[in-house]
């Protein structure tokens, strides 16, 4: 069979078996075979551990929740931003089975009050307070809502301390017994998700979902004891606990914390000093980092590999950090919280191109399909089709909510992404967008990501977004966000539609152009197209109904 003609399907074959072990049990192989070596380092405080002092402080951390009353099964909040704490209470609770229940940092108190009471959230450790986030003032404001919430652990202060000194004092014989206890496929995460329409949903996530998941995005980037990895994402998605921490672990590699919220200096200083060889980040924090004026006189020569990753990674910026960084196996990730969260990896040896152009091929022991979402037939390799997946990093589901599951994983246990793709003849695939953003003018079927791809080449441009708004003629227009390189003060509709002109189609131009200095973003760094439709209404006189689709 060509591969014109075969079916847009592909499975991960692999040497490398998957891994049995719970996260507690992980971390101990890696603790006798790497003692002496670092684990974390935490540039803000200064602090520093090996993996026998981290594993130390998380049996400590694991014995204090016991003598709290924290069980198997029982779910623990962590609200903070990076911090070595954070960290700590990941193993700790994987250690004793409690379920770790990550709660994005910018949530203000409505959003706090659902997580904590949808997770039935017993016990939560979190900072008293970070940037102009009063957290334990808004943690005061919901508790009485909140009547499974028992304990609140302020990070830094007495309650804090006392759990810690409990557990030095406490017999660490009991974290093997309750280890011993421990199935891989027990519940161990539950991630909320980005909840563009209505409440997040919290997608409940395995020992082997993510241990096998953080393994194996080390194994595609080469990871072994020599590694550091410079992790500015927020460790409370999966980018940043399973991709940065797990995959440091299961390798023995360093973490290295460069601040405790995105900061491109401090990234770029902590890459040099610390000696990191590898870097993570979302496209907007790659384009901010590249615009440092530090990553011209910074010895980055250590930087080897990284991960781009989070939302689609525009061509000539990935090309920028290749050249500018020197990471030339960097590579690129595909996948969501619900599938823990990568499914497609681009690996050191592709080409520059593939590299580039694609987010790569099926992972290990994983499946790949790209189906027509009318009626859910594999569609042949060339052709655009929703991408689905298929294995051992399918959540268990969201967490009580069955009907929400039924959604998206299907009878077969394939999980639906709602991103559309295409697979080409050597199993490369690249993501075209969302299928809620695909914009149809006049019955044209227009992805926004190409538009943006090309709109990256304009000299004046240094990110693009391009999302459909209403039109009475054709349905929909294309509109552009636009951010400007430094110095350039202007760019009108007509400037960008003669630069269009002749190399796109012209149901493929924008036909109007929004100029500005930030997209509406997540903490995760996806840009907020649900925002920007809305926004829209009031830029261009539209209806904030019509301009507002999901």
């Amino acid at each position: 069979m060509t591969g014109r003609t075969a079916p847009s399907y592909a499975s991960g074959t692999s040497a490398v078996p998957l891994l049995g072990d719970t996260i507690g049990a992980n971390l101990d192989r890696t603790v006798a075979a790497f003692a002496d070596r670092d684990a974390l380092v935490d540039r803000p405080s200064g602090r520093r551990w090996t993996y026998d002092r981290l594993a130390a402080d998380v049996d400590a951390v694991a014995l204090g929740l016991l003598d709290l009353g924290v069980g198997t099964g029982d779910r623990v909040g962590v609200w903070a931003p990076n911090c070595p704490e954070w960290t700590l209470v990941q193993y700790a609770t994987a250690k004793i089975g409690a379920i770790l229940v990550t709660i994005n940092p910018s949530y203000r108190v409505h959003e706090l009050e659902y997580v904590l009471n949808q997770a039935g959230v017993r016990t939560l450790v979190a900072v008293p307070a970070f940037k102009s986030s009063d957290y334990a003032g808004m943690i005061e404001e919901v508790r009485p809502s909140c009547p499974a919430l028992r304990e609140v652990l302020l990070i830094g202060l007495d309650g804090w301390d006392a759990l810690l000194a409990a557990g030095r004092a406490g017999d660490r014989a009991r974290l093997a017994a309750i280890g011993a206890g421990l199935s891989t496929d027990d519940p161990i995460n539950i991630q909320y998700t980005s909840g563009t329409t209505g409440f997040p949903k919290g997608a409940t996530l395995s020992h082997h979902n993510i241990l096998n998941n953080g393994y194996f995005v080390g194994e595609l980037c080469g990871y072994d004891e020599e590694d550091r990895i410079c992790l500015p994402v927020p460790f409370y998605h999966c980018f940043g606990m399973v991709m940065g921490n797990l995959a440091a672990t299961t390798h023995g590699a360093c973490v290295v914390i460069p601040a405790p919220g995105f900061d491109p200096a401090a990234t770029l200083e902590a890459c040099a000093a610390e000696r990191c060889t590898s870097l993570y980040g979302v496209p907007t924090m790659f384009i901010a980092m590249l615009a440092e004026p530090s990553a011209t006189t910074l010895d980055l020569s250590c930087l080897r590999t990284g991960i781009m990753a989070g939302s689609p990674c525009p061509v000539e910026v990935m090309k920028q950090v290749v050249e500018r960084f020197g990471m030339g196996e960097v590579a690129i990730c595909y996948g969501m919280t619900e599938t823990s969260p990568v499914s497609v990896q681009t690996r050191a040896g592709d080409s520059a191109e593939l590299r580039v152009s694609t987010v790569g091929t099926v992972h290990p022991h994983l499946e790949v399909k790209v189906v027509d979402p009318a009626t859910g037939v594999t569609v042949p390799r060339g052709a655009p089709g929703e991408l689905c997946t298929r294995g051992y990093s399918v959540m268990l589901g969201y967490w009580d909510e069955p009907d929400k599951t039924a959604e998206v994983i299907d009878a077969a246990r394939w999980m639906h992404t709602g991103d559309l793709a295409v697979m080409d003849g050597a199993g490369y695939l690249s993501i075209t967008g969302r299928i809620k953003d695909m914009v149809i003018r006049g019955g044209e079927n227009v992805y926004p990501r190409e538009v943006e791809e090309f709109l990256h080449t304009h000299p004046d441009i240094v990110d693009a977004q391009v999302i459909g708004v209403p039109d009475a003629k054709y349905g929909e227009e294309l509109m552009a966000w636009v951010r400007l390189r430094p110095g350039v003060s202007a760019l009108t509709a007509a400037d960008l539609r003669a630069f269009c002109a002749e190399r796109l189609a012209h149901f493929k131009i924008p036909r109007y152009v929004h100029v500005v200095d930030e997209f509406p973003m997540t903490i995760t760094g996806k840009v907020r197209k649900v925002q920007m439709r809305a926004e829209a209404a009031g830029i261009l006189g539209l209806p904030a109904a019509d301009a507002a689709r999901g």
